[in-house]
């Protein structure tokens, strides 16, 4: 549908933080959304607590998933029940400032962009500002050194999408295979050099588990970008260097 934005949201757990992060959606000023939450859980009083939030806003659809899938192949089942010309991701403990998606289509058409990105704010588990990231334009030869991209700071036209790109079943990482997949084929991702979002470093993420940043690192590498194991172990130094430099 043309100008509609289909918002994808995975959930599964922290409700108190989703409530903050689906409703910084919902008060977009950009008003021709859709809402799509993939409940991951199986928490009967969760579901009774998304229920109302549906019922209270036409704009939200839910899809309960009947077992535990993950946020990357959850948001699967979102990207193929969307009815946008545009998806935007967030993670349900993220927020969104206000402005965020109208001044970020803007930007795509104004420009004629089909991948976006934005700078954001990193905050921490109480809301604090504790730091900010950049966004910049990224080409499949920069992407591969870095994963410079915050999820829910993504907007992208639909219409790149092709069967075959679609998110991996990987704990973390699932978002930069994703990433890949599109510039593949001589796209970029341009940055819009604002900060829309606010990303939450929490303590108890799956992406502070090292060894699985690791070991989905180089699956990465290796099983998704088929290469060499020796290159695949390259990358992932290069790829944990330069995370360093941005602590």
């Amino acid at each position: 549908m043309k100008n509609l934005v289909s918002v994808i949201i995975p959930f599964y757990k922290n409700f108190e933080l989703f409530q903050i992060c689906i409703q910084s959606v919902i008060d977009q000023t950009y008003k021709k959304i859709e809402i799509i939450i993939i409940y991951d859980g199986n928490d009967s009083s969760i579901k009774n607590s998304l229920k109302n939030i549906q019922k209270k806003n036409k704009k939200v659809k839910l899809i309960f998933n009947s077992k535990r899938l993950g946020a990357g192949l959850s948001r699967n089942k979102g990207i193929k029940k969307s009815k946008g010309e545009f998806i935007a991701f967030v993670d349900s403990d993220d927020v969104w400032k206000k402005n965020k998606i109208k001044k970020q289509i803007n930007f795509m058409k104004k420009n004629k962009f089909n991948l976006t990105h934005t700078s954001y704010n990193i905050i921490n588990f109480s809301g604090k500002k504790i730091g900010i990231r950049s966004a910049e334009n990224l080409d499949y030869n920069k992407l591969i050194r870095s994963c410079d991209i915050g999820l829910s700071t993504v907007i992208i036209n639909k219409s790149v999408l092709k069967s075959n790109i679609l998110f991996p079943n990987l704990t973390t990482k699932e978002d930069y295979v994703f990433w890949l997949k599109l510039v593949k084929n001589g796209n970029s991702f341009f940055g819009l050099k604002k900060n829309l979002t606010d990303w939450r470093d929490t303590p108890k993420s799956l992406s502070k588990s090292v060894f699985q940043k690791i070991f989905d690192s180089f699956s990465v590498y290796y099983f998704y970008e088929k290469k060499t194991v020796i290159e695949s172990l390259f990358r992932v130094l290069i790829l944990s260097l330069n995370y360093l430099k941005k602590k």
